[in-house]
């Protein structure tokens, strides 16, 4: 009684000041328990860390129960050095624990808890009727069901193991390491990722499934599709796709950097989750008719932007959803050719100009409400950015800084200032300005492009007007002559307003503004008469 005191006290003054990165976590393991009887699940971490800083108490994200009974209960908290179970807090979603630890310290602490998750693990009826459950970590939500320092920053290794009834599969992040069943009609799965992965990809799925070995990649990577079971043959057929992806994405950026892939149609709010190794997709994602190509391409390219080269916070989200939104676009244009590219550009370039109407927002954007950076700026003018880079840098360059940010980031977490130098490393450009203003400005350039024939000086006049924000940026204008061929003429815009003039002995029959799409911009062309 003594002792509870000054702990007491301490986690009062911690809720308000405590800063979890004064630790490091390793290493987790996670038992699992979940039956058919009811939502309740029951649970035992084993949670390894190293301490950065020293102090009184370490802090762990854990959702308390609500009014409604959903939440979390912890049970009881000890080190695995000691026998003397720990005097704890758990309040405000938030567990903490005495640390008699000094800096440099390795710890491990066991939690028992139990409950019912009201999120992250979502535990319902698939389409079919029959029961599931499938982890729905992203982006912070995996404290609803795991005690965990939640923070993308923070990587750890990672073990599910699994007790349900032996009518399920489970599967997880990892290499499965055993599979036992049990008396009373249970089954015990054991899932190891020894790779460090954030929080937010690791996961667990339990359901009746359909297993299929699709294939094995560069003669040592297995490719499963787990499908429900209804599903057999069109799940096998659309997932099968993705012994095609995967090495287009291995030859051009890395090494795969698991031991498995596994694709996995799941109940998930998302119509498809990059958790490490092990991507879940939504009941819809299967048809037959592998309609769902570009989404497993945007969702295999996240294994190395997203997974193992991780955006160091939520508001640099686009070093991840913008990657592998671009990543999807070269997978297809490699497949499919660059008409097909195009087309998926310009549809981009559509819902990035109807998001900056209603949100004056950064691509950069420090919003505490992650879901809402689940939008235009983060996907799809991420995507161009690095299109423009592209087009700006040219395809060896832009390749090269795509491989070079992957190998000297992979494990590891990145800000966009982190991207930037590396890209004026191996260009020798500088690029603060290109940054500056397409991912820490709002919108995009406004234009308002005017063209008139002078007959008497066989010349076209351009003028060039942006509306709002000034941009700077390479502008191509092309002019189609009466028999439909293009001369194409590049002009820098510097200015709010930029006059030019180009040559020709006949008035063009059209003037097009950014033919090539190489541009993000919205705006209109008129002919002066």
């Amino acid at each position: 009684m003594i002792r509870c005191i000054p702990v007491l006290i301490l986690v009062l003054i911690a809720r308000f000041s405590f800063a979890q990165e004064n630790i490091d976590v390793l290493h987790y393991r996670f038992h699992i328990t979940v039956n058919d009887a009811n939502d309740s699940i029951y649970g035992n971490a084993k949670i390894k860390f190293r301490v950065n800083e020293k102090k009184p108490v370490i802090a762990l994200d854990l959702v308390n129960r609500d009014k409604d009974g959903k939440g979390m209960q912890a049970i009881s908290v000890t080190y695995s050095n000691r026998s003397q179970t720990e005097i704890f807090k758990h309040e405000n979603d938030i567990l903490y624990i005495p640390s008699r630890h000094n800096k440099g310290d390795e710890a491990e602490v066991v939690i028992n808890y139990k409950g019912i998750p009201a999120n992250g693990l979502v535990i319902s009826k698939n389409k079919y009727g029959n029961r599931t459950f499938f982890a729905d970590n992203w982006p912070n939500r995996g404290h609803h069901w795991l005690p965990c320092n939640e923070d993308p920053a923070d990587k750890a290794s990672v073990e599910f193991i699994v007790r349900a009834p032996q009518h399920y599969q489970v599967i997880g992040n990892g290499i499965q390491v055993e599979e036992t069943n049990l008396p009373g009609g249970l089954k015990e799965t054991h899932w190891k990722e020894e790779v460090p992965v954030s929080t937010k990809v690791m996961a667990i799925g339990i359901a009746e499934f359909a297993v299929q070995l699709a294939g094995i990649v560069d003669g040592c990577i297995p490719v499963y599709s787990w499908v429900y079971p209804e599903d057999r043959d069109q799940g096998f057929y659309d997932y099968g796709q993705a012994v095609e992806i995967l090495p287009y994405f291995i030859k051009h950026i890395g090494p795969y950097p698991y031991k498995k892939l596994a694709n996995v149609e799941s109940k998930t709010m998302f119509g498809g989750l990059e958790n490490a190794n092990t991507i879940f997709y939504s009941e819809q994602s299967i048809t037959g008719t592998r309609k769902s190509e570009s989404l497993l391409a945007h969702e295999i390219s996240h294994q190395w932007f997203g997974n193992m080269a991780t955006e160091k916070s939520f508001a640099h989200l686009w070093l991840s959803e913008g990657f592998a939104t671009y990543l999807t676009i070269l997978y297809m244009e490699h497949k499919y050719g660059k008409d097909t590219a195009q087309a998926m550009l310009v549809e981009d370039r559509e819902q990035v100009i109807a998001f900056t109407i209603v949100n004056n927002s950064p691509v950069i954007d420090n919003n505490t409400d992650y879901m809402e950076l689940l939008n235009a700026n983060s996907y799809q003018k991420g995507s161009w950015v690095l299109h423009m880079l592209r087009r700006e840098l040219g395809d060896s360059v832009f390749w090269k800084s795509l491989r070079l940010f992957y190998t000297r980031y992979a494990g590891k977490t990145a800000l966009t200032e982190d991207y930037r130098k590396l890209l004026e490393e191996i260009s020798g450009k500088n690029l603060e300005k290109f940054f500056r203003q397409w991912l820490y400005t709002p919108g995009l350039p406004r234009l308002n492009i005017n063209w008139k024939y002078d007959q008497k000086h066989q010349k076209v006049l351009v003028s060039v007007k942006q509306e709002k924000t000034v941009f700077e940026f390479p502008l191509e204008i092309g002019l189609k002559d009466a028999n439909g061929k293009l001369t194409v003429t590049k002009f820098m815009i510097t200015k709010a307003t930029e006059n030019f003039t180009i040559p020709v002995k006949q008035k063009p029959r059209q003037l097009v503004a950014d033919p090539a799409t190489s541009l993000l911009f919205s705006g209109n062309v008129s002919e002066i008469k």
